[in-house]
């Protein structure tokens, strides 16, 4: 169905919603409900009717009774929650299953001995693959290690009882820690150049600490044995039931692989999908070498995975793609590319003095000129770019990228998406709205924390002020959506949107984490679930058909244990889903059984 018609539909059945539906009962109604419906010209309602995988109504308990039949399943709610389900608008879904399956660290907070011991321990569990089968470890909070600044290196896994090579995955997914048996067979030396995009850590003598950032580890874990298309499969069942049990009802795998729209197909065709599956392709920076072959790659893609128009049941859309222009701002990393240097300490550890320095982190990984012209390839292709921009000097080049493509192709409808925006400079605020690009943006991390706080004397205190600038953003008129980037951290979309709100850590985070992060103002309730929402399915081109409880759109959507626009702010983060419907089907069940 083209937009076109469906606008004329939605358009006649707002006319006389209960006489076109109420002939023929609904499949499924709720009622006695506090209904929140994303919608901003109805944004309540008490009752919801659906039939065949649509809703057909959305109003007062008064008005639902003609959807009532003999074969209607009436949920009553007695003033329950219920809303659109969310959607979570960049994760790595197939990575998150399989890191489900590993040794993970959890991303706790370790000292050096407690990173050992935990890794040790994997070690000791699989003794049987001994002396040359590879150890993955993930999860790893590397900026959250204590004490604060604390280094690691190929020593630290070096001094453990195995033979066996080890890599070890920072959880930001930036940062790999290799042992010097890893290294050794990844052929990593003195005389190994630093790869586009990509980082080797050397020590005094020029030799590789161990620490990998970027493009830098395809060195090591090219050489780690791929899951096979079983493993595969597993991952993305077991990915798919974690989010539908967070009430995830769709989701942009924000750099799609083959390997994981293969997983997903798999489970569309076997008709075992229970989410709306969407897939950035990634461009590589190589790549921008030749824009036109970047592009041709993802259209491929496309032309090869994606199922078409939109149905109440879950399909595969290919319509995004992805490209990196930095890396991350947190330190000691700190790869994401900044307008103004980092700041760097003259003095010592025991008696510091931060002055401002000369890095500006890298380079951005695509240069203006290829990297204006791949936006311009993809929007004549009907394909949203999804750019990774963490520092400020990214964000600006991204921004840059989009007014000239906005220029090449006028009022085509292409809606780019700039992911993370840990910090913006305030000059750059306005150009969102202004230029029609969507900051996505993992709302978790806008907390004090040992990411966000160990900044502090590399950014100073004017631009730690708007670290994470959601409500700065929003402000300004940006249409905001959110993503989770799961597995970068555990999967718990409830904590994010608390976050989102109130800027604050766990109450159960150590001390010097409590309290609230920098000056932005955060968030209001209702923008945290529109960015969950409405706002999420319009970045992924399906706010015409999901994101709002309207009458004419599918059946999406999710019942809660309490009501997150009237709990304490801090309550948000301990919201249960008790029931998850998709396209009128329920895929996840926790309601009390009687």
């Amino acid at each position: 169905m083209t937009k076109h018609i469906l606008f004329c539909f939605l358009a006649l059945l707002s006319l006389f919603p209960a006489q076109a539906y109420a002939e023929t009962p609904a499949d499924r109604v709720f009622r006695n409900a506090v209904i929140f419906t994303s919608d901003s010209a109805h944004p309540s309602a008490e009752a919801v009717a659906i039939r065949d995988g649509r809703i057909v109504y959305v109003g007062p308990n008064s008005g639902v009774a003609p959807f009532i039949g003999r074969a209607t399943k009436v949920t009553d709610l007695h003033g329950g929650f219920l809303m659109s389900g969310l959607i979570d608008g960049h994760l790595h879904p197939l990575q998150g299953g399989l890191k489900m399956q590993t040794c993970s660290l959890d991303y706790e907070s370790l000292t050096v001995e407690e990173f050992q011991r935990k890794i040790q321990s994997c070690l000791d569990k699989t003794k049987n693959q001994e002396p040359g089968a590879w150890l993955e470890v993930e999860s790893w909070f590397q900026e959250s290690m204590r004490p604060a600044g604390v280094k690691t290196s190929r020593a630290t896994l070096d001094s453990l009882k195995t033979s066996r090579p080890i890599l070890v995955r920072s959880s930001f997914g930036h940062t790999a820690l290799a042992n010097s048996r890893a290294l050794a067979l990844a052929k990593l030396t003195s005389a190994s150049v630093d790869p586009p995009g990509g980082k080797i850590w050397r020590d005094a003598d020029g030799d590789p600490t161990g620490l990998l950032e970027d493009s830098a580890q395809s060195a090591v874990s090219s050489l780690l044995p791929k899951p096979t298309p079983q493993d595969e499969l597993a991952a993305a069942k077991a990915a798919q039931a974690a989010l539908n049990h967070q009430g995830v009802t769709s989701f942009l795998d924000a750099s799609g692989a083959p390997p994981s729209m293969d997983a997903f197909t798999a489970l569309q065709t076997s008709g075992e999908l229970t989410i709306r599956a969407h897939f950035a392709s990634l461009i590589e920076v190589e790549q921008g070498a030749n824009p036109a072959a970047a592009v041709a790659q993802v259209v491929a893609n496309r032309d090869k995975y994606d199922q078409g128009a939109l149905k109440p049941q879950p399909t595969i859309t290919v319509r995004n793609a992805k490209l990196f222009l930095d890396g991350v701002i947190a330190a000691p990393a700190m790869t994401g590319t900044m307008i103004e240097p980092y700041r760097m300490n003259t003095g010592t550890e025991n008696a510091p003095r931060w002055v401002a320095g000369k890095s500006l982190g890298p380079d951005v990984y695509f240069p203006a000129a290829p990297l204006a012209e791949i936006l311009i390839g993809l929007g004549r292709a009907g394909i949203d770019p999804h750019m990774h921009t963490d520092g400020d000097g990214a964000v600006r080049a991204a921004l840059d990228a989009v007014a000239t493509m906005r220029k090449a192709l006028g009022s085509a409808d292409i809606r780019p998406a700039l992911a993370h925006t840990e910090i913006v400079h305030p000059t750059d605020f306005p150009r969102f709205r202004q230029l029609g690009v969507q900051p996505v943006l993992s709302m978790q991390w806008e907390k004090p924390a040992g990411d966000t706080l160990g900044l502090v004397d590399y950014f100073g205190p004017e631009r730690m002020k708007i670290i994470e600038p959601s409500g700065r953003l929003a402000a300004a008129g940006a249409r905001i959506a959110f993503g989770s980037d799961w597995p970068v951290d555990a999967l718990d979309e409830w904590f994010a949107l608390k976050v989102g709100v109130t800027r604050t850590n766990s109450p159960s985070a150590p001390a010097e984490y409590h309290g609230r992060l920098g000056d932005d103002p955060g968030l209001s309730r209702q923008t945290v679930l529109r960015a969950a929402t409405i706002d999420a399915a319009y970045e992924l081109h399906q706010d015409d058909v999901t994101g709002s409880l309207q009458v004419g759109k599918f059946a999406d959507l999710i019942v809660l244990d309490r009501n997150p626009l009237t709990i304490p702010a801090e309550d948000i983060a301990n919201v249960h889903v008790l029931e998850t419907l998709l396209g009128g089907r329920t895929v996840f069940d926790a309601t009390p059984k009687n």
